[in-house]
């Protein structure tokens, strides 16, 4: 299946494969469903999935750098790691 995935940032082939092998196929996707959601889903596929990854999915989705990211938006991201560890 053909995607715009790894044409955003932060996303690469793996994380497009990922991304794709649990429902999100393009990046329109990827917006209306939301980082934290899409994250819970990559987990199941990818275990080991880490605030690095969320971080990724997040600036994607915001068009930055996931290190460029507003420091309230990563300590909200830290969060939901956090409870989701829970």
């Amino acid at each position: 299946m053909k995607s715009d995935l790894s044409q955003q940032i932060n996303i690469g082939k793996d994380t497009e494969a990922r991304l794709i092998q649990v429902g999100i196929s393009s990046f329109a996707e990827l917006k209306a469903v939301g980082a934290e959601q899409v994250f819970i889903r990559l987990q199941t596929v990818d275990p080991g999935a880490c605030l690095s990854r969320l971080s990724a999915l997040e600036g994607a989705i915001q068009g930055v750098r996931w290190h460029s990211l507003p420091a309230g938006r990563k300590e909200e991201l830290r969060a939901f790691i956090k409870m989701l560890k829970k």
